[in-house]
């Protein structure tokens, strides 16, 4: 059973602002409310896809985001980012694998503000089964979503941690707390499963 008062207090322990909705259709109204006239770059991310979150915005803002438009160093520079991650822990780290590297070079530095939304399955008891979910459950989704001709994807069990050139576990990134160069860093967590 995850604990997510526990999890929450870790999270704002280690800097982090944090939000809690029981829908994506609540987180998504929040984000939308709170987010106007700005340049928001978005991360690959099937959690923001599930959300509808760029119809939501689009009007209001500019949206940069390299799956519609192939713009991966403009989302890069954006005042405003937004992703998933693959994986939190209770104890209060997130982490998450990259194939480019956009997504935790942005999870790093280069925003004023970082709105990272989280669906309850991602949520694990500790560090190790964090790290174990975003090697072994998001990592082979993400591959066969992609088509990579990877064991994992072909398999879709696990991480063989293998040599393809398709492979897409190149970079990963912890953050144990929130990276000193953010104005807002806030986790927005969402009581339903969301992405992989």
């Amino acid at each position: 059973m995850i604990d997510l008062e526990k999890l929450t207090k870790n999270l704002k322990a280690n800097g982090f602002e944090v939000a809690h909705f029981n829908t994506k259709e609540e987180a998504r109204e929040y984000l939308s409310s709170k987010l106007n006239g700005r340049t928001i770059g978005f991360g690959g991310s099937i959690t923001t896809e599930e959300m509808q979150l760029i119809d939501a915005l689009k009007e209001n803002n500019t949206l940069l985001h390299h799956w519609h438009e192939g713009i991966l160093s403009e989302a890069a520079k954006a005042d405003v980012y937004i992703s998933s991650a693959n994986a939190i822990a209770e104890t209060g780290e997130i982490i998450n694998i990259d194939g480019t590297g956009n997504r935790v070079s942005s999870m790093a530095f280069g925003h004023e503000e970082y709105y990272m939304i989280i669906g309850k399955n991602k949520i694990a008891k500790d560090y190790d089964k964090a790290l174990w979910r975003a090697r072994n459950i998001a990592a082979p989704k993400n591959a066969q979503r992609l088509n990579r001709n990877t064991p994992c994807a072909k398999k879709g069990d696990k991480c063989y941690n293998c040599n393809s050139p398709e492979r897409i576990c190149r970079c990963l990134n912890v953050l144990w707390k929130k990276p000193g160069s953010f104005k807002t860093f806030e986790i927005i967590l969402v009581d339903e499963n969301l992405g992989y």
